[in-house]
């Protein structure tokens, strides 16, 4: 397993978690944990992916995610596992 993190920020509209769930889905990307909250209008998603399966390179995937979200007017990123949890270390 392969895991990555995905975050999803930006004013709310309908479809966004569709829209970043099938492109996860087109790509063999499987979610295993996923939270989401919208707060005064603002949309902040926050996923645990699994990579192991994708054919695409990670860096391609996360620049498609990244023009994904602009098509849909949020900020989208990505980063794996171990890159996550060294920055976010006390």
């Amino acid at each position: 397993m392969k895991k990555s993190i995905v975050t999803v920020v930006g004013k709310d509209t309908v479809g966004i978690i569709g829209k970043v769930c099938t492109y996860l889905a087109e790509n063999n990307i499987n979610i295993l944990d996923i939270s989401q909250t919208i707060v005064q209008g603002y949309f902040n998603m926050m996923m645990i992916v699994d990579t192991a399966g994708m054919e695409k390179d990670f860096k391609l995937i996360c620049d498609e995610l990244k023009v994904l979200g602009d098509d849909i007017g949020v900020r989208i990123q990505c980063q794996k596992e171990e890159i996550f949890e060294k920055m976010h270390r006390l």
